[in-house]
């Protein structure tokens, strides 16, 4: 099966194969300034979290997935800040894979741990990763698709991929968490509106720049930076503050006990 690659009206006549692209549209300056501020905010969570992991007793665990959601997303960034992690895509528009090698990681990461956080299984911690990787998947597959058909239908697929995630997320996984009860269930309904608010603006932002080219790069960048610091950065640091709900190192040892 050969497929004719269609590439908004940059095609040889000839043999209807995309030609190069003269000129390219890059991030701007202020896609840049949003770049750096992300890059510098997820090295400090990463430090902070990294410092604090050996002694934070049973919250071990969270601190440790914590670091790695921040390192990984500080990883991707610094790629983007140092000119690699891009291509140009159809439309001769820049485009960063390196965001969907970090999310493709840090969304199975953040699943994880919104999963301990609510004290869920480990089949429907799994079940819900793997929406997050449809989803990831599907939306990098469409990103580089330069038929037109093939791309809406990568969109679509990222759609059910997010709809499993939020089921996990709205229904498995706060079952759970009620079931826990306590100041954990509370955590557990905080955390995770974040994650299911930001979550559903990435495919938003999609569609209006990679999907239809109306945003710009710049505009792209910021907000993919703003979503990422507030479900990276805010979801971590709400969880591991929370040291009642996770259960204190310092009190946890300390059980009362009533002798006879």
């Amino acid at each position: 099966l050969i497929l004719v690659y269609l590439s908004e009206g940059k095609m040889s006549a000839e043999d209807g194969i995309p030609t190069a692209c003269t000129t390219i549209e890059e991030v701007g300056s202020t896609g840049v300034g949003a770049l750096t501020v992300a890059f510098l905010i997820l090295v400090v969570s990463t430090i902070v979290f990294l410092s604090k992991a050996n002694s934070s007793g049973v919250q071990r665990k969270y601190y440790y997935l914590s670091t790695y959601i921040c390192g990984f997303a500080a990883m991707a960034y610094f790629a983007m800040l140092s000119g690699q992690g891009w291509t140009a895509i159809a439309g001769c528009r820049q485009f960063f894979y390196a965001h969907y090698a970090d999310w493709a990681v840090t969304f199975v990461l953040t699943t994880i741990l919104l999963g301990l956080v609510a004290g869920a299984e480990a089949d429907l911690i799994g079940g819900a990763a793997g929406s997050a990787v449809v989803m990831i998947f599907s939306l990098y597959m469409g990103s580089v698709s330069v038929v037109t058909t093939v791309k809406w239908f990568w969109f679509l697929i990222s759609l059910m991929g997010l709809a499993g995630a939020i089921v996990h997320f709205g229904q498995s996984f706060k079952a759970a968490a009620d079931l826990k009860g306590g100041e954990g269930s509370a955590l557990y309904g905080k955390v995770a509106w974040i994650v299911i608010l930001t979550w559903m603006c990435y495919p938003v932002v999609w569609l209006f720049s990679e999907g239809f080219a109306s945003f710009s790069v710049s505009f792209e960048v910021v907000a993919y930076t703003i979503m990422d610091i507030i479900s990276k950065c805010v979801f971590t640091f709400m969880i591991v503050s929370a040291h009642d709900a996770l259960g204190s190192p310092t009190t946890a040892p300390t059980q009362s006990r009533e002798y006879v």
